[in-house]
């Protein structure tokens, strides 16, 4: 494990890097558009804007990112930098058919490296598991890097080789330096949730500390913790920090299962309207938190299969597949689930969350000797029935 960089005693790292980015931003905001544009100084600033939307983890804040990178293009044209830069915002926002468009504003990019991972990330995505796989391992091959070996840990886990995945994980830290502590803290959180979704507590706990000593302050570590430990305290503290629905929502179902019915359903409709505020705006982004919400918590079947399919209409795969067998399950329509959780199943994850769910579908269904099957999978794979939440 590289050592981490001296931060401010007073500031974790999380916030030192929010300061410098700050700093950075202050430095370059007046004459990043001014004329005559310097295109270095513009694109340094818009890539420093979604540093920080990136690292707060904030939808709002990377909308506003959007329009400065747009209007950097229509400043100094489609360079590499900011096509790529536009890409992977529109990946990460789940726009996939907007991620290959910019791809292809710069053809270039196509035989760059970093236009490379980014395909192979879409290839995943769009359900075609091995040939992601095999463009990560061919690059893998060219130029050993943690970000593509941390790419190909995260398939073979979901393949279910978790030991291989593990080893790669491994791998990938050995490749990072002492300046990139937050990207060694990403890869610990990778490992602790593929202990996770084994049932691991105590193993997922021990990375999710490492990440913190490595990278502390991290949002998203605290996040993980609450996850592993059900844990109110580490919810409520990420909602300090950065305004997540998907926590909100995650931290009302604590309460509600602890009976605190009314500030339960506050955290609820804080969660509902920022995911229909998003929808409303023409985002995909929180397609699939609608199904899960509209299924889980309001138990709205009609509605979760409705957002369900809006979701496979973007991106076919085994995710979801998977939500929308489970929407139409929870409509009462278990056996047209079937087909869509047979066809996740066939991707060949194995996880046992996906387990589960398939046991109930078949259940549903009244096809029982299929339920027992998958049921006895899910225990075998995770014992303990622990979900590992990633996103």
């Amino acid at each position: 494990m590289p050592s981490p960089g001296n931060a401010p005693d007073t500031l974790s790292d999380y916030e030192a890097d929010l300061k410098r980015i700050e700093a950075d931003l202050a430095e370059l905001g007046g004459a990043a558009f001014a004329v005559p544009v310097k295109s270095g100084e513009t694109t340094l600033y818009v890539y420093r804007l979604f540093a920080r939307g990136s690292l707060n983890g904030n939808l709002k804040e990377l909308r506003a990112v959007e329009a400065a990178i747009d209007r950097a293009i229509e400043c100094v044209g489609p360079a590499e930098d900011l096509c790529l830069l536009k890409a992977n915002l529109d990946f990460k926002l789940h726009r996939l058919a907007e991620t290959r468009r910019d791809l292809a504003m710069a053809p270039a990019l196509a035989g760059r490296r970093q236009g490379q991972v980014l395909l192979a990330d879409l290839a995943f995505q769009e359900g075609r598991y091995q040939e992601a796989r095999r463009a990560l391992e061919a690059l893998a091959a060219d130029d050993l890097t943690w970000d593509v070996l941390a790419r190909i840990a995260h398939i073979e886990g979901k393949l279910g080789n978790a030991e291989k995945a593990d080893q790669l994980y491994v791998q990938a830290e050995d490749e990072i330096t002492a300046k990139e502590m937050r990207s060694f803290a990403w890869v610990e959180l990778q490992r602790g949730l593929l202990d996770l979704g084994r049932g691991r507590v105590d193993e997922a706990l021990a990375h999710y500390n490492c990440a913190e000593r490595a990278y502390s302050g991290y949002w998203l570590t605290e996040e993980q913790m609450g996850d592993a430990l059900a844990s109110a305290v580490h919810y409520e503290r990420v909602l300090k920090k950065v305004n997540k629905p998907e926590v909100a929502e995650k931290l009302g179902k604590l309460y509600a299962a602890d009976g605190k019915s009314t500030r339960a359903e506050q955290l609820f409709e804080r969660a509902l309207s920022d995911y229909l505020e998003s929808a409303e705006r023409g985002e995909v982004h929180y397609y699939h938190h609608l199904t899960e919400f509209f299924a889980d918590v309001r138990r709205n079947g009609e509605e979760a299969v409705r957002w369900a399919q809006k979701d496979i209409e973007l991106r076919d795969n085994f995710n979801t597949q998977a939500a929308l067998a489970w929407a139409l399950h929870c409509a009462g329509r278990s056996a047209e689930g079937i087909a869509y959780m047979e066809r996740a199943l066939l991707s060949g994850v194995k996880d046992a969350a996906l387990y589960k769910r398939a046991t109930l579908i078949f259940e549903g269904a009244g096809e029982r000797a299929k339920a027992h099957h998958w049921g006895h999978r899910a225990a075998r794979l995770n014992p303990l029935g622990i979900q590992a939440h990633v996103h």
